[in-house]
């Protein structure tokens, strides 16, 4: 069955190159296979649906091609992807994103073994965790220091993160040999392949200590709550990721911590609707108002201020306010306010109130 690209990434096929840019970073951040509950098959079929959309002459040759896509592909109409070897596609789309591709790249490779044969420290990464924070759009407009309480895995305090009780001797493995790895042999009808693992006993270290910490095992660490102060800056948009290096879970023994990944999004606000860096506010007026012209108070997102309503002005004019919408995020200056302009036809008019209208009518 043929893939549907659009559908894989969840955008509409008259999406954007920026929309299909966001989703990709999205789903890749989410289910490449080293973070918790990755998915290396979903992650590959996310790249090779990027591959194609987000390369205009291949994604308007998908368009054209519709089912046949694949066949055609075979056939030579067109040159493919590349299969998942080709991360050029993958790079331009974490380009100037809050995302680390050695990070990434690191957890597909952990776990290998180094030229001796002992296993790499990448091995005992400790897990990303990745959080969805909510905020107003006045925070989002100020930036605001965030408090935030995550139940994970850190250092036990005990053994402080060497896996051994106090005054413990460290020995040398004596499952490995101190290799930190283990070969094992499996057979397949005529032949056998022979495998290097990293050794259960000591996790890859070579060593262990001769009696585990009691509070934590022989892990080298344990699990708790810990609070984690987040600066989120001026002007950050929905759907954006901050990423703390080192603040995701702590590693076995000492080795590297994850990271947190942080998506930001901003609630829906009573008053104002944000499109980029500028804020859109609706004003209600009466005809007169429109008409004869007026001074209105309004709300913007630093109080109040008295806005001046020209004579004449129209139902869907929009009266822009310089420099009052959100501030560019990491970057200097600020959006606009406008602010749309409605007309509210009045009902149920007392008897005088028509006689005037009908007389304001005749003079126009």
């Amino acid at each position: 069955m043929a893939k549907d690209y659009y559908e894989i990434l969840g955008v509409p096929k008259n999406a954007t190159d920026d929309q299909i840019k966001k989703a990709y970073r999205r789903l890749a951040h989410q289910y490449h296979p080293d973070k918790q509950g990755g998915d290396e098959k979903k992650f590959k079929e996310i790249n090779e649906a990027y591959q194609i959309l987000s390369d205009k002459q291949k994604r308007g040759q998908y368009d054209q091609f519709g089912t046949t896509f694949e066949q055609a592909q075979g056939q030579g109409g067109f040159g493919g992807f590349n299969g998942f070897r080709d991360f050029s596609g993958f790079a331009d789309a974490f380009s100037g994103a809050d995302f680390d591709l050695g990070d990434i790249f690191s957890g597909i490779f952990s776990g290998q073994k180094n030229r001796s044969g002992r296993t790499s420290s990448r091995a005992r990464r400790g897990k990303d965790i990745s959080l969805e924070v909510q905020i107003g759009l006045e925070e989002a407009f100020t930036g605001i220091d965030k408090d935030i309480e995550i139940y994970k895995a850190v250092v036990c305090s005990k053994c402080k993160g060497e896996g051994g009780d106090s005054g413990s001797k460290i020995e040398t493995c004596s499952n490995c040999k101190g290799a930190g790895s283990v070969s094992k042999t499996r057979s397949a009808g005529f032949f056998s392949f022979t495998s290097s693992e990293m050794c259960s006993v000591c996790r890859g270290r070579g060593k262990k200590p001769e009696k585990l910490c009691s509070q934590c095992g022989g892990d080298g660490r344990i699990n708790e709550s810990v609070n984690i102060k987040v600066k989120i800056p001026a002007g950050i948009e929905s759907g954006q990721i901050i990423k703390l290096s080192g603040q995701g879970e702590a590693a076995a023994f000492n080795g590297q911590a994850g990271d947190l990944y942080l998506t930001i999004y901003i609630k829906k606000h009573s008053k104002f609707i944000r499109k980029n860096d500028d804020v859109y506010y609706d004003l209600i007026i009466h005809f007169t108002q429109a008409a004869l012209g007026d001074k209105i108070e309004i709300p913007t997102l630093e109080g109040s201020i008295r806005l001046k309503i020209p004579a004449g002005i129209d139902s869907g004019e929009i009266i822009s306010l310089r420099g009052k919408g959100m501030p560019k995020f990491q970057r200097r200056g600020r959006g606009d306010m406008l602010v749309r302009i409605f007309i509210k036809t009045p009902k149920n008019l007392s008897r005088k109130a028509r006689n005037m209208m009908e007389e304001m009518r005749d003079e126009l």
